[in-house]
């Protein structure tokens, strides 16, 4: 699988990532056993990038991607975590945490101060049980960006510079606060959550010129929208950013399915290719929870988006004029 480099950092991906966030039982609870099925169908079938942090099911996701990474050789893949949330031990009195379906056994509390990110790091290095990660994200900082950019990207930039890490970034929904990210530091790379699909291209706006730019590189996550774009046709109750899908939305799917199907390509299919077009996009990060899935993801992600099916999508007005897709 093809391998991009992140910025100007000595830091590679494969165009493929393996998201995290399933693992941490996201929306249903998961077994070890599933978990370890879906990393391992992930390393056999050639993805290299493997992006968690603490917030995924409160450790859960760090210590199952661990638990296979450190039997690999360290130099053979990429470890993104993320900073942000510290996870405070407690006692879960029978309680389901409120995000994921794990047992309530930490709590979080937000820190993004100097001490709040080291302590982050050496707790997520000692639950994945890895020397450890080639890039750190600050996470989820959209209501906190101002503690974020002032207090949390210097430490970030300090952990660089001792060659603690490889690459520093951000991972956040909000183009126009990774914007002023990318415009105000020097990072190397910003995960981009649900804002460069088919459905919302509002990146476009600011944030991926400014990555173009400033040499800074992009991740797309989210490139199904949270399930609206993840199968051939949506399907009842298919949500749009974790929210039932609105009327026009669904009607705007149905029409890239419509001229997917007459391509002989699915709308997933689509979805994946699409954010690799621009030049800032350095790899797609899909969340996979199953063997089963990772399989559906790694055929899906090999296919080969005919010239004429671009064409045709800008025909029907159902592609911004400004993606770039050839």
């Amino acid at each position: 699988m093809r391998r991009n480099r992140l910025g100007k950092a000595d830091v590679h991906v494969t165009e493929l990532g393996f998201g995290g966030g399933p693992l941490g039982g996201l929306f249903a609870p998961l077994d070890d056993e599933t978990a370890a099925g879906a990393l391992k169908a992930a390393w056999d079938g050639g993805i290299r990038y493997f992006d968690t942090s603490p917030h995924y099911g409160i450790g859960h996701s760090e210590r199952r991607t661990g638990a296979l990474l450190r039997s690999k050789s360290r130099d053979g893949f990429t470890l993104s975590t993320k900073v942000g949330r510290l996870l405070v031990p407690q006692d879960p009195a029978g309680r389901t945490d409120e995000s994921f379906s794990v047992p309530a056994t930490h709590r979080r509390v937000w820190d993004f101060t100097r001490d709040g990110v080291l302590r982050s790091v050496a707790d997520s290095l000692e639950r994945m049980g890895v020397d450890r990660v080639d890039v750190l994200f600050l996470h989820d900082a959209e209501n906190r960006f101002e503690d974020a950019l002032r207090d949390g990207y210097p430490a970030l930039a300090e952990l660089r510079a001792q060659g603690v890490v490889g690459a520093i970034g951000a991972g956040m929904y909000h183009p126009g606060k990774l914007t002023r990210l990318v415009e105000e530091t020097d990072v190397d790379v910003v995960m981009l959550s649900g804002r460069y699909t088919l459905l919302d291209t509002s990146a476009l706006d600011e944030l991926l010129p400014a990555c173009v730019e400033r040499g800074v590189s992009v991740l797309a996550a989210s490139v199904f929208n949270s399930g609206l774009l993840a199968s051939a046709r949506p399907t009842e109750g298919a949500t749009f950013d974790y929210a039932p899908a609105a009327p026009r939305l669904l009607e705007r799917a149905h029409r890239l399915a419509d001229v997917c199907e007459a391509h002989g390509v699915s709308l997933p299919e689509l979805a994946m290719a699409f954010p690799l077009r621009h030049p800032a996009v350095a790899g797609i990060v899909v969340g996979m929870r199953t063997a089963d899935e990772v399989h559906s993801s790694l055929a899906a992600f090999g296919t080969e988006i005919p010239a004429r099916l671009w064409e045709d999508l800008r025909g029907e007005g159902l592609l911004d004029e400004r993606a770039p897709v050839m």
